[in-house]
């Protein structure tokens, strides 16, 4: 069992555990210099990341935040900006969290796009919708959110010149728990390697609330399901997930459970097919 946990991890990259404060502090400092070096090799100067009142989006804006702060000192060019933008998709349930994660971050700017219209009119238009049962229906339309939300970020990306941050982690990643050309579409993905723990750490040390940090989360994106935890879709826990990818002894019915999901999701993980 350990063999395989030991080559998935490798796969995805998977960080060692954290081995005091020190190493946390190195940590953090190795991922916004990585957010700095981006911006530096692409020749941008703007940052948009979508906030969503989770602590994945949360740890990630504050590590940008501190990035493009970082720059401007260093090179007198307040030019480099962070964009933050909230994504409803009409109301959001949990539309304080969100707003206290942007609040929690400050960043250079705020914007807000609902998305409730631009996936309803589509839906509209697309007859492979009609007659499904109503769960497939919801669930098809919950990755349509997903992909409008990547699409909002690109065009005020594009409008300023800017990159595309995106939130995908270790623990994410093995389990496919993202939406293929939606959140998992991005320019640069800071939390790559870590797992759920690990960000909550990340998030804990940076300064973010505790309420935010240990928030349940979730994807949240089927109406016939709103607030439905990750936890719930995995069939498993993030503990359980986060011991398996750092090695550590894990039941056989959630060693079988992350495999197989691994294996499953493994073209999500992919780029595109070619001869």
């Amino acid at each position: 069992m350990k063999a395989i946990q030991d080559a998935i991890a490798k796969d995805l990259n998977v960080q060692p555990p954290f081995e005091g404060e020190q190493a946390v502090q190195a940590e953090i400092q190795r991922r916004i210099r990585f957010i700095q070096d981006s911006l530096r090799e692409s020749g941008t100067k703007t940052l948009v990341l979508g906030i969503s009142g989770g602590v994945d989006s949360l740890t990630a804006g504050m590590l940008c935040q501190r990035a493009v702060e970082g720059l401007r000192a260093e090179t007198g060019d307040e030019s480099y900006r962070f964009i933050a933008v909230r994504l409803p998709y009409n109301v959001q349930g949990d539309e304080a969290d969100a707003q206290a994660s942007v609040d929690c971050i400050n960043p250079d700017e705020r914007h807000t796009v609902n998305i409730g219209p631009s996936v309803k009119a589509l839906a509209a238009e697309i007859r492979a919708l009609d007659g499904l049962a109503p769960a497939t229906a919801d669930f098809a339309l919950g990755n349509t959110k997903a992909r409008i939300r990547m699409v909002a970020q690109y065009t005020i990306a594009n409008a300023r010149q800017g990159l595309v941050v995106g939130t995908d982690h270790g623990a994410e990643a093995v389990m496919g728990f993202f939406t293929k050309f939606g959140d998992g579409a991005c320019d640069i993905a800071p939390l790559t390697g870590l797992v759920k723990h690990q960000v909550r750490t990340i998030a804990r040390t940076l300064g973010a609330p505790e309420f935010l940090v240990e928030k349940v989360p979730t994807a949240d994106l089927e109406d016939l399901a709103p607030g439905k935890p990750d936890e719930h879709a995995h069939g498993v826990t993030y503990k359980e997930i986060d011991a398996f990818l750092h090695g550590k002894p894990v039941s056989p019915e959630a060693f079988e459970i992350i495999k197989r999901t691994y294996e499953k999701t493994h073209h999500k993980r992919q780029l595109p097919k070619a001869p």
